[in-house]
């Protein structure tokens, strides 16, 4: 390579230079100022979610995710003010991202419900619930699906895609619940005596919320029994105690006080042949 050649180069290398220096120059500027307000904003972002009380194991998946794609955008935007064409970059990775979108179609939609339900919190650990026709204690709420145990301990694995777009009944969601019984007792029991027995048993009940009032009605005449409908108020967590330990004290009260319960009678009739 001679000199005229290397005078050449220098002069070319000059006028690349001229043209697309102060391109380079800004370009590395918005870089770096780009990525100290990320930085900031990050901070920021990940403070906000604190204050919300967003689920700790959801907190790192968002910032990641949020930070990743302003990052994204930033080198982007930094290409294309140096010059370089990305409609061909981006439109690969708008391809690639549906080429894997759809080889994990069904993971993804359990992410998505896993986000979802840690996002909306319709229910949360220790909470019992039905759902997809299963019921036991939420044991753990985990990104792609959640862990239930029943109470015969066994574990219940739902993903979180059929979970979080399903219907959900959580027992534990409210305060207070209604326990609701039926009794039935002899066409030969008299009715204000039996009301009498039932609201004795409820009144000396110390689990029993007073407000809303408890129901004492007679529900139904039925073909061996007339059937009475008690309706009470308790914490959802004396829901259960309250559920067995008041059908005890209405058998033993009923024999008490001499109340019949009907029960199934048969009667065979046996005939000699002559």
């Amino acid at each position: 390579m001679n000199s005229e050649e290397i005078d050449v180069y220098i002069v070319q290398g000059k006028e690349l230079l001229m043209v697309h220096g102060l391109k380079i120059l800004i370009a590395l500027i918005v870089l770096f100022v780009g990525l100290r307000i990320i930085k900031i904003f990050s901070k920021y972002f990940r403070k906000v979610m604190d204050n919300r009380k967003i689920d700790p194991s959801l907190i790192p998946f968002l910032h990641s995710m949020v930070i990743s794609l302003l990052k994204i955008m930033l080198f982007v935007s930094v290409i294309q003010m140096v010059g370089i064409e990305t409609t061909s970059f981006i439109a690969l990775l708008g391809a690639a991202g549906l080429a894997i979108g759809l080889a994990l179609s069904g993971t993804l939609q359990n992410f998505a419900g896993g986000v979802v339900l840690l996002l909306l919190k319709p229910f949360k650990v220790g909470d019992f619930v039905e759902a997809q026709g299963h019921s036991g204690t939420v044991n753990a709420i985990q990104i792609f699906f959640t862990v239930l145990k029943t109470p015969d301990n066994k574990t219940i694995i739902l993903p979180n895609g059929a979970l979080s777009t399903g219907s959900l009944i959580n027992y534990s969601a409210e305060e207070r619940r209604r326990v609701d019984f039926e009794f039935g007792v002899s066409y030969n029991s008299d009715i204000d005596h039996v009301k009498s027995v039932l609201k004795r048993l409820i009144d000396e009940e110390p689990r029993v919320i007073t407000d809303p009032a408890p129901v004492i009605v007679l529900a139904t005449l039925a073909n061996s029994s007339i059937n009475f409908k008690v309706r009470i108020w308790s914490l959802t967590t004396d829901y259960w105690g309250i559920f067995f330990d008041f059908h005890e004290k209405v058998k033993k009260a009923f024999d008490a006080e001499g109340i019949s319960i009907p029960f199934p009678q048969m009667d065979v009739h046996i005939q000699k042949e002559k």
